[in-house]
């Protein structure tokens, strides 16, 4: 018997009464909520108002969980529209089948949508997210482990997993004696494999991105190249049924073709990074007239009216010498003089005239959650 061999559990799902508590959903929630906040907190950093994050997420996630199902069904056509499919199973999201690749166009098209929204680049908050991605994933990789799902080859390594026989249910199956069904031998922990890559590479792009300052999606970009480079090996371990071409899974080319197209976005993509600035609303010039202490002359809707006053209707795109002149002042330095145009960026309304700080078309909006 190997004792440093790996267990699975016998159980992915517990009934609170007639509800099913599934772990992989607690691990998706779960590495959402990390993911959002390190985000928030990178994107406070750069200027944005507080909890704008989650009115990139409300965007982001509905439209990544679409994204991930319709890659699963479009690249495993034969389990829904093939000899004895069900296309109506291809709706029933909560049987499994999600794909990291359509998660990610998906929630890249929703978190343009969010950030369309609140008024600031989709590339400040892909940078801001980048260090958090990778640890959702991880989180999300538990998951896997719980639906005894994603391993890899035969092992005889020491930390082989031991894995259960699943129905069509996605339960483990129960013997005579009424105890879960073990497979036979070890396989490649490859969700663990995949789970400690994703960690380093959280880590490895924050340390990264904290020295080199990258702006404009670069260092989402290094996320994906690091990523999809672990994603290319661990893949060719595992052994579960997939979609090949040329005998080679699908997802193998797919990685490297998502790595060569981060590699020429990182290479060809310059700029320092982004922060941001917000634009506020005009102030109407206060009232002026007699004094009065009647009590039913006093405006309680005041404390609204100054919270909407400090309210961001969006935001303006700076470097980070006018940001931090920003923060210690309240207002930019002036635009003549010393100042070099070429340091500054573009405003997030797309202006011609960098004078003008006003927030136009689809880029005005505010935080719902503040």
């Amino acid at each position: 018997m190997n004792l440093a061999a790996i267990p699975s559990p016998a159980s992915a799902v517990w009934h609170l009464g007639p509800i099913p508590i599934r772990a992989y959903a607690l691990c998706i929630i779960a590495g959402i909520v990390i993911a959002c906040l390190v985000m928030e907190v990178r994107l406070r950093r750069r200027g944005v108002a507080p909890w704008a994050s989650l009115d990139i997420t409300v965007w982001a996630v509905p439209f990544g969980i679409i994204g991930a199902r319709i890659y699963h069904v479009i690249t495993s056509p034969g389990d829904y529209f093939g000899s004895g499919g069900n296309p109506l199973e291809a709706l029933q999201i909560w049987k499994g089948g999600l794909g990291i690749w359509g998660a990610v166009a998906g929630g890249a098209l929703g978190a343009w949508l969010g950030c369309r929204q609140i008024g600031i680049p989709l590339s400040v908050a892909a940078d801001a997210l980048a260090p958090g991605l990778p640890l959702a994933q991880a989180v999300g990789r538990v998951g896997n482990w719980f639906n005894n799902e994603l391993y890899g080859r035969a092992t005889t390594l020491p930390w082989g997993l031991r894995v259960h026989e699943m129905n069509s249910a996605g339960q483990p199956t129960t013997g005579t004696d009424g105890e879960p069904v073990l497979r036979a031998g070890l396989y490649h922990p490859t969700f663990l494999y995949e789970l400690l890559w994703d960690v380093a590479v959280a880590v490895f792009v924050f340390l990264a991105d904290r020295r080199w300052k990258f702006g404009r999606g670069r260092a989402f970009a290094l996320y994906v190249m690091g990523y999809t480079l672990g994603r290319f090996w661990i893949e060719m371990l595992r052994d579960d049924p997939a979609t090949h071409v040329l005998g080679i899974r699908l997802n193998v080319f797919t990685a490297a073709a998502v790595f060569l197209g981060a590699l020429v976005y990182f290479l060809r993509v310059r700029g320092p990074r982004e922060y941001v600035v917000p634009i506020l609303p005009e102030q109407p010039a206060p009232e002026t007239g007699p004094t009065t202490s009647d009590v039913s002359q006093v405006d309680v809707s005041a404390r609204t009216k100054r919270a909407a006053a400090t309210t961001p209707i969006g935001y303006r795109v700076v470097d980070e010498r006018r940001f931090e002149a920003y923060r210690a002042t309240g207002k930019l330095p002036d635009e003549d003089g010393d100042d070099d145009p070429a340091d500054e960026a573009a405003t997030v309304t797309g202006d011609d005239d960098p004078q003008d700080a006003r927030a136009t078309g689809p880029h005005r909006g505010t935080s719902t959650g503040r």
